[in-house]
């Protein structure tokens, strides 16, 4: 009896430990690529930029974090999480730093190729710690808790960095923000020196690339990613720029609407976070709980093209925010779904292929968004292709795997 205590109790300092660097690198990583969506109205009018040219800069984040997601998987799981993580959060802390030197779009370029090559680790990396360290009772609350991370940076940074921009100037703005990787470092480094995995599972090993290609839960998880992640990036990277045009909102008054849309975000990942277990503790199979709870996140997501009907910018960010709650929920269940349908060793590769895919939806929206507002379109077509992504997501990954079930290490 006391030896099970004190496994609980190492199980739950585990738990906490993780989880709280996870859920701070993972907002940090959103909080860094956020601030030049937020100071896109000021960096317009120094630089002379157009529509365009800020989609191509979105666009180029997008592109070298695809390209860089290919070796991601590898990276992480040849090196460790703990190291891999670590070099991650230096390269990315310094590229947004880098952001306050640069005095033209080529090389405003430059820093944001760095950055995605950087943040491209988080995810994967965190995905692999949850399913290679925490049993899978705990797993799905933690990938929960760690999914909201990007939404609490997403409403942290505009209350922050426009009133910050307007005081100091933007380029104090790209240095506090990349500071604080570093002092997430000297955290993470000793928190996970003496770290165990779960049974015989290795923290490193080799991909064997021929089973994950052929492996249809590999394409499960990518192309759910390839329909839902464009409307992640469509929101982050465009929506300070549709209040600003919509409803005529100056660069002081755009992080409200922006903290609303990522309040209930982080709402719906926690929400999916707690979902699943219940459906499972009420007798639902693996792929029951996991269907259904996607398939409400889904229709949910009908409601955020509401957002161009009213002239209410608070009621705009309502919808939107709903959207963005279903949107979260939905992405904890697809990362969940990872950790408990692909063995830990193929993990963040798996991961990292989704995010590929992720990101060049993401692209495809970035530039079909500059190409609407430019061509007089408007916002309309966008918000259309976000309202179906998911229901289209969840038929696929219905299609490729009629009956989900749990990788052999977890049975």
């Amino acid at each position: 009896m006391a030896t099970a205590a004190v496994g609980d109790a190492r199980t739950s300092r585990i738990f906490v430990v993780l989880v709280t660097l996870l859920f701070l690198g993972n907002a940090l990583n959103y909080v860094d690529r956020q601030v030049l969506a937020l100071l896109k109205p000021t960096l317009e009018i120094e630089f002379g930029w157009t529509d365009s040219d800020y989609a191509h800069l979105g666009s180029t984040f997008q592109i070298a974090a695809a390209f860089a997601l290919l070796g991601v998987g590898w990276f992480v799981d040849r090196l460790g999480v703990r190291l891999a993580y670590g070099i991650a959060i230096v390269v990315w802390s310094a590229a947004g730093m880098a952001h306050a030197l640069a005095m033209s779009v080529q090389q405003f370029v430059a820093a944001r190729v760095v950055l995605a090559i950087g943040e491209s680790v988080s995810t994967p990396a965190g995905i692999k710690t949850a399913a290679t360290y925490l049993p899978l009772k705990q797993r799905n609350m933690a990938i929960g808790l760690i999914n909201t991370a990007p939404n609490i940076g997403a409403i942290i940074t505009p209350l922050l960095i426009p009133p910050l921009a307007i005081a100091f100037g933007w380029k104090a703005a790209f240095l506090l923000t990349g500071a604080l990787g570093f002092i997430w470092l000297a955290f993470w480094l000793p928190a996970t020196r003496n770290l165990k995995p779960l049974g015989d599972t290795p923290e490193r090993a080799p991909v064997n690339w021929g089973p994950l290609l052929r492996d249809r839960r590999t394409w499960a998880v990518v192309g759910a990613k390839a329909f839902t992640d464009c409307v992640w990036w469509f929101v982050l990277f465009w929506m300070p720029d549709f209040f600003s045009r919509s409803f005529n909102m100056g660069q002081g008054e755009l992080g409200w609407p922006i903290a609303i849309i990522f309040t209930l975000a982080a709402l719906g990942a926690i929400t999916s976070g707690a979902l699943y277990p219940i459906m499972l503790s009420r007798g639902y199979s693996v792929n029951k709980a996991r269907k259904s709870s996607m398939l409400l996140f889904a229709l949910a997501v009908l409601a955020m093209p509401l957002a161009l009907t009213t002239a209410n910018p608070w009621l705009a960010a309502m919808f939107i925010g709903v959207g963005l709650f279903a949107h979260q929920g939905f992405s904890t269940n697809i990362f969940g779904m990872t950790a408990d349908i692909i063995p830990p060793l193929r993990v963040a590769t798996v991961i990292a292929f989704g995010a590929v895919a992720g990101n060049l939806s993401g692209t495809a929206i970035i530039e079909f968004a500059g190409w609407s507002l430019g061509n007089g379109l408007g916002y309309g077509p966008l918000f259309a292709i976000c309202s179906v992504a998911y229901l289209c997501a969840l038929g696929l990954v219905h299609v490729i795997l009629p009956r989900l079930q749990l990788s052999h290490t977890d049975q």
